[in-house]
């Protein structure tokens, strides 16, 4: 403990009124935080202000960031207001180093106040690149809109925050640090925690370990390659699936954390794992997967580059939950999706009789039907896959859900698939995305579209596209009712619905750093299993031609084609 007591600060500053969070946190060009004066004290102080004073005094929180560039500097600062604004106690991965799954996790199994998580997820790092800031709340999971519109309010108003500009913690020291601050009674103490180990322990509590180290060490062993795209997870897989679990050490490529993700993009899609996909389609690994900067989002492929849709790894995953000895100990409560999500899902949650909820996109709306008992499992189109052990996706807990499948049932990746479909059907489905469109551009392109379906002369509307014929029998700009407190939330998507099931969806993403990105996606079910191995834009090609013709989407943002397809 230092010898002479830390003056505690009161520092003058100017609002800014663009700190408005998003789906998932504050998130800006690092360059806005690195040259705004004040901008990331700002908005920290926004955050620990929306936390009552009385609950605040004394209280643990957790601190965690991806390990992109401005993490070091962010977290030095966060400390320093931390201290200063009353917390007892702040509990921080090694080196600054947590995954936003590890954050839930220790948020939980510390009984924490909440936890700040700086990243921006799949976005690029580096200077150039992206930095966000992130507030989870006492159940591990991202803030409700009640809290974030709480943090934006005192953000437009701020007039001074309160730091601790002279005390320093040692990051790389596991264990306590105990600072003796002016005036306050109790000193502030800072533990830094064992990056994996809380999180390995959780993991080992949900799975059969040595059914997937069988799969992986064994005379059948299968060999896999994993990607930790030079974010967070990189010590996770190295320490889990290698040492742990028996995975050679040349199974997990690219561990190493890096400020810029070695100047890529981490994004586990098929765009952006391209060396992934190219090492899968050599044909020597049985199973891949990739992860993103923070390691809540995960990509699935099989032999030959067989690609694992989202929405499918989900309903597979339901399909299969009795092979995770965790669900057999909690019992099966409900499965949730996104609305975007495909509804392979609720096919699955139809045949065992068990409760699917339609959610719009976030985690927060799973980890409220979570906290009140209503869901067990759930997943979005957008590579993120859960369950009720956190209040987060969670990328690596999908990985092993998946190698405890394969253990279980002895198929491939391919095969455990094509099984499905011939069970349940296959639902076609595609994602389009358009980044970095004119903010201004696409809010008029959505209100334009919202007029043109939901007008009266609209419905029944038909569509001839070649040999097909789609009917509209409904339109909707999508709202939720949560079935646990009522709060209803609106506009979260406009969505097409056809006679023979078939859905158009467009709706506007708020993960981007910089202008904003127009997603839209097309689905379309198929029984017939004779005709379930088709490419999914060779079969969704009618829904796409009418998606381009009702937005107009190249046209207004002068676009040739998406930026992403998933």
């Amino acid at each position: 403990m230092e010898n002479n007591p830390i003056p505690v600060v009161t520092v003058q500053t100017s609002p800014y009124d663009d700190q408005r969070p998003g789906t998932s946190g504050l998130r800006k060009k690092t360059s806005v935080f690195e040259s705004k004066r004040n901008y990331l004290q700002n908005f920290t102080q926004s955050v620990l202000s929306s936390i009552d004073l009385r609950d605040r005094q004394g209280c643990t929180m957790v601190l965690g960031s991806d390990g992109r560039y401005f993490s070091r500097t962010a977290i030095e600062t966060i400390v320093r207001m931390a201290a200063a604004n009353g917390i007892g106690r702040l509990v921080i991965g090694q080196h600054g180093i947590l995954s936003t799954p590890a954050v839930s996790c220790i948020i939980r199994k510390v009984k924490a106040i909440g936890g700040i998580i700086l990243t921006a997820s799949h976005n690029p790092g580096g200077p150039g690149g992206d930095f966000g800031v992130k507030f989870n709340v006492a159940n591990g999971g991202p803030a409700p809109e009640s809290v974030t519109e709480k943090i934006y309010q005192i953000s437009k108003t701020i007039e001074e925050f309160a730091t601790c500009p002279d005390l320093r913690v040692d990051l790389s020291r596991l264990g306590r640090q105990d600072f003796d601050l002016e005036n306050k009674f109790k000193p502030f103490r800072v533990e830094i925690v064992d990056t994996v180990e809380v999180y390995l322990n959780m993991l080992r509590s949900i799975f059969d370990f040595s059914a997937i180290k069988g799969l992986l060490t064994g005379p059948n062993q299968l060999k896999i390659r994993i990607d930790a795209m030079h974010g967070v997870m990189g010590p996770y897989v190295r320490r889990i699936l290698c040492d742990e679990l028996g995975a050679p050490v040349n199974s997990a490529v690219n561990c190493v954390p890096l400020e810029d993700f070695g100047g890529q993009h981490p994004d586990p899609n098929l765009t952006y794992a391209t060396s992934l996909l190219e090492a899968m389609k050599g044909g020597e690994y049985g199973f891949g997967a990739a992860f993103d900067g923070d390691g809540d989002r995960n990509l699935i492929l099989g032999r030959n580059g067989f690609f694992v849709n989202p929405s499918d790894s989900i309903a597979v995953i339901a399909a299969n939950i009795s092979c995770i000895p965790y669900f057999q100990k909690t019992g099966i409560r409900g499965f949730a999706r996104s609305m975007p999500t495909s509804t392979a899902l609720d096919r699955v949650g139809e045949a065992m009789k068990i409760p699917v909820y339609e959610t719009p996109t976030g985690w927060k709306f799973f980890g409220n039907l979570m906290d009140a008992g209503k869901c067990s499992l759930c997943g979005e189109e957008s590579f993120g896959t859960g369950s009720d052990h956190i209040r987060e996706k969670d990328g690596l807990w999908a990985v092993l859900a998946w190698l405890s499948i394969i253990a279980a049932r002895k198929q491939s990746v391919e095969d455990i698939l094509k099984d499905h479909w011939a069970r349940f059907g296959r639902n076609y489905y595609c994602r389009f995305d358009y980044e970095e469109v004119d903010p201004r551009v696409s809010f008029y392109l959505m209100r334009d579209l919202e007029a043109l379906i939901t007008e009266r002369s609209f419905a029944n509307q038909q569509f001839a596209v070649g040999n097909h014929n789609y009917t509209v029998e409904k339109t909707e700009n999508f709202e939720y009712t949560d079935p646990v407190d009522g709060i209803v939330t609106r506009n979260q998507g406009l969505r097409l619905t056809f006679t023979d099931g078939s859905r158009i969806i467009f709706r506007l993403s708020g993960t981007g750093s910089m202008g904003s990105i127009i997603r839209f996606y097309v689905e379309s079910y198929e029984r017939d299993p004779s005709r379930n191995n088709k490419e999914p834009q060779v079969v969704l090609g009618p829904l796409i031609a009418i998606a381009l013709k009702l937005s107009h989407v190249h046209e207004r943002t002068g676009r040739r084609g998406p930026t992403v397809i998933t």
